[in-house]
């Protein structure tokens, strides 16, 4: 019997039967079967638990499966962008950004993997070669969600060094995070999704997290206007 649970019963216990009713000196049964004041044994009380948990993960729609799957894609993209940092000169205020970026997006393109796993929904892996993107089980559409760059826009990113990576980047890192908060909106528009509450949680995360990110690159990229020097 649990500490909780313990406490719980000699109190109930005191109070209903008065304290010389719950003597010490009887005796105990195995903790499997022990009656809670309820009446249900612990390994009763974890089952219920249990179904419990497997009834909000059930709380689901498509449109969430779809967020997920395509979302994943998305980041990975971002993941491809960001880690051109260090080796193309970018200013070092763009390479704490991007730090934070893989950072973030890794953590969030891991909680999506699991989610999906859990509910035993197709889990799209992630291959970064470069600056090549395959995503395995991501769907015809994991190419084609709204911010994604071409693999021209990628290329032209890898080409550019210096100053013109830094101004590229913040452009087309700015286009990539509106896209995303495009998806959040158009997922949480769909009667019924987002009411699981871990799809919800993760889609306001991005939507806070890359908003906040919107306006901190767009501030950034002001200060190159005009001017040839970094930032």
């Amino acid at each position: 019997m649990g500490a909780t649970r313990f406490l719980f019963a000699a109190l109930s216990c005191a109070i209903i039967l008065g304290t010389s009713a719950c003597s010490s000196t009887q005796p105990v049964a195995n903790s499997t079967t022990v009656n809670s004041p309820d009446g249900l044994s612990d390994a009763e009380m974890e089952e219920i638990f249990n179904a419990r948990q497997v009834e909000a993960r059930s709380k689901y729609i498509q449109a969430d499966v779809d967020f997920m799957t395509g979302m994943i894609s998305h980041h990975a993209q971002a993941l491809v962008m960001a880690e051109m940092a260090p080796s193309h000169g970018a200013n070092s205020s763009i390479q704490v950004l991007c730090a934070r970026i893989i950072n973030a997006q890794n953590d969030e393109i891991a909680k999506m993997q699991q989610w999906l796993r859990i509910r035993n929904e197709t889990v799209p892996e992630v291959h970064i070669d470069g600056t090549k993107l395959m995503v395995h089980g991501g769907g015809d559409h994991a190419m084609s969600m709204p911010g994604m760059l071409t693999q021209e826009q990628i290329d032209e990113l890898d080409a550019s060094r210096g100053t013109d990576f830094d101004r590229l980047f913040l452009t087309y890192m700015i286009q990539h995070h509106k896209g995303a908060i495009s998806m959040v909106d158009t997922m949480l528009a769909i009667d019924g999704s987002g009411q699981d509450e871990a799809s919800f949680k993760l889609a306001s995360d991005i939507y806070a997290d890359q908003d906040t990110e919107i306006k901190r690159m767009q501030g950034m990229l002001e200060q190159y206007s005009g001017s040839d020097q970094n930032p």
